[in-house]
């Protein structure tokens, strides 16, 4: 991709960081945040009562807080089937299915004098629901490597590229994906965990023949990995591909966007972040 397309593109959005391109590879990045190696369960080890959830948990390590961490300090962050952080992680980007009946208890109303639910689903049942509505892609390579668009070689290419933003920001985002696809309902904002809204949500749709958008971040349990009132915003790559090459045809060249970005600049200053 021409890299000064690129970058006229995320100035003409408002946007001030770079995006993250998504991809699976069995190379391992060379620098970057990761989580601790570990053992990844299985449902037939559940059901054998053979998992060791204390030393399971006492390595957690979010998908989300390794993107955080990648994000600030301008890496990558990688994971796999021993490097998986989380049984959710594992499980929305292809290391773990089916996922385990534990988690179908954590993610709903727990588990009476043993367990502290989330809540974020009504029980078990439904959640068990959804992680075959998910139903994420086995992963096609050993590592899943998120890192910014100006690091990808010649060679990669991302099949997401995700955006973090705030409002005026996403609405542009929002509009351009209708104005790229004609695609009325472009963006979708499905239920799921914040990972699963910037790789399985986005590739679920694509195995449907769905150019779809899609807007995530609403995770309570991921929030703290966030900026204030940031949101994610991710993209198939053919998606980007359009945005990039089809901008100065769109409303963002417009008098109407010009005070937008003036919007835009007023929130970085609100939140301290104003590089002017």
């Amino acid at each position: 991709m021409n890299r000064g397309k690129l970058e006229g593109f995320l100035e003409a959005a408002g946007l001030d960081e770079e995006p993250l391109g998504m991809f699976y590879t069995d190379r391992r990045p060379e620098k970057g945040f990761s989580p601790k190696p570990g053992a990844l369960p299985s449902a037939e080890a559940e059901a054998r009562g053979a998992i060791e959830w204390g030393s399971l948990f006492a390595d957690f390590s979010c998908v989300m807080g390794n993107i955080w961490r990648a994000r600030r300090q301008k890496t990558a962050a990688y994971f796999s089937s021993a490097q998986f952080g989380c049984l959710g992680g594992a499980f929305y980007l292809g290391y773990l299915k089916p996922q385990l009946n534990f988690i179908a208890h954590y993610v709903s109303s727990g588990i009476p004098n043993q367990l502290e639910g989330e809540h974020y689903l009504e029980s078990p049942a439904v959640t068990q629901d959804f992680f075959k509505t998910i139903d994420p892609r086995p992963a096609p390579a050993a590592f899943c490597v998120f890192k910014p668009l100006n690091q990808f070689s010649e060679s990669e290419q991302p099949e997401v590229v995700t955006f973090f933003a705030r409002g005026e920001v996403l609405g542009g985002l929002n509009q351009l994906a209708t104005f790229v696809t004609n695609d009325f309902e472009a963006v979708y904002s499905p239920f799921g965990a914040g990972c699963s809204n910037v790789v399985t949500w986005p590739l679920r749709y694509l195995s449907q023949g769905k150019l779809k958008a899609v807007l995530g971040g609403w995770d309570p349990s991921d929030r703290k990995f966030f900026k204030p009132d940031e949101l994610s915003f991710a993209v198939p790559w053919e998606m980007f591909r359009r945005m990039v090459d089809r901008w100065e045809e769109s409303f963002l060249t417009t008098k109407t966007w010009s005070i937008v970005k003036k919007k835009i600049v007023r929130s970085r200053k609100v939140w301290g972040e104003d590089k002017g």
